[in-house]
């Protein structure tokens, strides 16, 4: 098992989210930095009904499924008392999709359709004919197909014993859905673009206004704020906003990646840049005893190339539990140690990945951890 997770944390701390040096720069395309100001999706949801379930679908004290059901045969011209209706492959689900922009009338999108009730799997069913409606209560997609379902749960026949796998009650209909109504959007016409930066930055900001305002030749880019950019369509792309965008979207922008340790506490997985470091720091932690702290041997150790420091730290890290006879829960790293490997000198001391989270967020409360932590 200690195998598996340090395996783990190995793999993920190559995985870096800012792995060169605070100093380097790297260049971004516009496209990849900000997003357009009315470019965007929007939420559809619409009420429906599965059917075709193998015994697996809503029970009879689910109301609104019958209702549904007996609603739905009369809009077939079978008129049905609801009290006399009693089937298990129905089920009453949500449906939701994304309309992305600029779409047009006849496109497909896929959905997701999720049970309201206490329906115990999807899998198998076929979604009625299904109105999708947006937040101003207007149809704009009709949505209807097999549910495909990543999972499945089975029950013997005298309900002795159950099996379950993923989450059978939600599944996708690829392509399900068939846009009806488009979102009125003229966008060529515009004599203004607005740029709203992906993550606020004062100096990704003033950089773009000067990428911007360098490409088309005048001063057409503004900054409002850490994250938002206007930009003066010029005369001589009027009715050619489309033409512009494409233009401005490939302009290289240099940035500094930020540090950062991204934290996901209901899985205990971390990302973290293998050159974020670790200041001064003492924690005690369910028995642990975790200390970064100078050293005699830190400034010998200054000119040393990047692979053998990294290759000692982990030298260090792996004796450390070996030479403490005292107590054989301490960790010592020195000052300036990487997340990267202190991860990899908890993980040899047995450490969890819950308690690797809660050690980072105490590090990180405590100072020593000059990255920005983002916890999931």
């Amino acid at each position: 098992m200690k195998k598996i997770v340090w395996v783990f944390f190995a793999a993920l701390t190559a995985l870096s989210l800012s792995a060169a040096a605070p100093e380097r720069k790297v260049e971004i395309y516009l496209k990849d930095l900000a997003r357009l100001q009315g470019v965007r999706s929007n939420q559809l949801l619409g009420y429906g009904v599965v059917v075709g379930l193998d015994a697996t679908g809503d029970k009879d004290q689910t109301k609104f499924t019958v209702q549904s059901l007996t609603n739905l045969m009369a809009r077939q011209g079978l008129n049905i008392d609801p009290g006399s209706v009693k089937v298990k492959n129905v089920a009453a689900v949500m449906v939701t999709a994304e309309l992305p922009p600029f779409s047009r009338t006849g496109q497909r999108i896929d959905v997701t359709v999720s049970s309201t009730g206490d329906a115990k799997s999807l899998a198998g069913g076929m979604l009625l004919m299904t109105p999708l409606m947006g937040p101003d209560n207007q149809v704009y997609a009709v949505a209807q197909g097999s549910v495909l379902v990543g999972g499945f749960a089975a029950t013997s026949r005298g309900g002795g014993s159950s099996a379950a796998k993923n989450h059978p009650t939600a599944g996708r209909i690829p392509d399900g859905a068939l846009i009806e109504r488009e979102v009125a959007v003229n966008f060529a016409d515009r004599t203004e673009l607005r740029y709203a930066l992906l993550e606020e930055d004062f100096s990704t900001a003033i950089q773009v206004v000067g990428a911007i305002n360098e490409e088309i030749g005048e001063m057409a880019a503004k900054a409002l704020d850490p994250r938002t950019i206007d930009v003066t369509i010029p005369k001589e792309f009027w009715g050619r906003a489309v033409e512009l965008v494409a233009r401005l979207e490939n302009i290289p922008i240099q940035t500094q990646p930020k540090s950062r340790v991204v934290v996901n506490e209901k899985t205990g997985t971390l990302i973290m840049g293998s050159e974020v470091r670790v200041g001064t720091v003492n924690i005690i932690h369910g028995g642990f005893s975790i200390q970064v702290s100078p050293n005699a041997m830190t400034a010998a150790r200054a000119h040393e190339p990047a692979a053998q420091g990294a290759a000692r730290g982990r030298a260090q890290a792996a004796a450390t539990p070996q030479d403490e006879e005292k107590d054989k829960k301490t960790v010592t790293n020195d000052l300036g140690v990487t997340v990267g490997q202190l991860a990899e000198s908890l993980n040899m001391m047995g450490v969890s990945p819950q308690g690797l989270v809660a050690i980072l967020q105490a590090i990180k409360d405590a100072g020593a951890l000059t990255a920005e932590l983002r916890i999931l």
